[in-house]
């Protein structure tokens, strides 16, 4: 399963107009080539597998709580936990699946996906459970709210960063292709073809 095509371009868009760095123009050290280079982020997929198994953890811990105190909750504060634990959820599923497929097969519009889930939906999502007293939180929800915070600021700086070698490569990439299509067929010097030029001018007018 992958991203529609139309969701894919504006992604992959996006990651361009954001991530390039205009200041690199070729690859880092001599005869280091874009194809070769592997911008996967290790700490990024380490913090993606330790996730998968704590979001299981935190899901359950959170529903208990819930469940727990939701008598004791208004009407307001019951319909936006109910509601956020069900956003959250489907959010999280789609996150971690973007971010697998985007750091692992440095896919830049999955893992541009990733990193947007996680800075503008998840993370302000989290700290809305962690520091809202009206919502009555208990010790436990702190501590895992506390944890999955911990776990979405580090990947939304990781992914940053690895979307930044991606892109980087990619158009680096892109330049050695037009470099290496330039050597194959070069362009006629600019001089010369203003030689050429005068010269069948003349044969023109000669033959006149």
């Amino acid at each position: 399963m992958s991203l529609p095509e139309p969701l894919r371009r504006r992604l992959g868009s996006f990651s361009r107009t954001v991530f390039t760095d205009s200041h690199r123009t070729a690859p880092q050290y001599p005869g280091d080539r874009a194809d070769n280079e592997i911008v996967s982020s290790l700490p990024l997929q380490m913090s993606l597998y330790f996730n998968v198994y704590f979001f299981p953890f935190w899901w359950l811990s959170t529903v208990v709580m819930l469940h727990l105190k939701y008598p004791v909750l208004s009407d307001y504060y019951k319909f936006i936990l109910v509601t956020i634990m069900i956003l959250a959820s489907l959010i999280e599923v789609i996150r971690l699946y973007l971010g697998y497929m985007g750091n692992l097969q440095e896919k830049v519009p999955e893992l541009a996906g990733f990193w947007l889930l996680s800075l503008l939906l998840q993370l302000p999502i989290i700290f809305f459970l962690l520091f809202n007293e009206g919502l009555k939180i208990q010790p436990l929800e702190r501590a895992v709210h506390i944890v999955f915070a911990l776990f979405l600021t580090f990947q939304v700086i990781a992914a940053f960063v690895t979307l930044k070698r991606m892109v980087n490569k990619l158009a680096t990439h892109f330049r050695l292709n037009e470099f290496d299509r330039l050597e194959e067929h070069p362009v006629p010097d600019f001089y010369s073809l203003g030689k050429e030029e005068g010269a069948v001018s003349m044969a023109g007018r000669g033959l006149c």
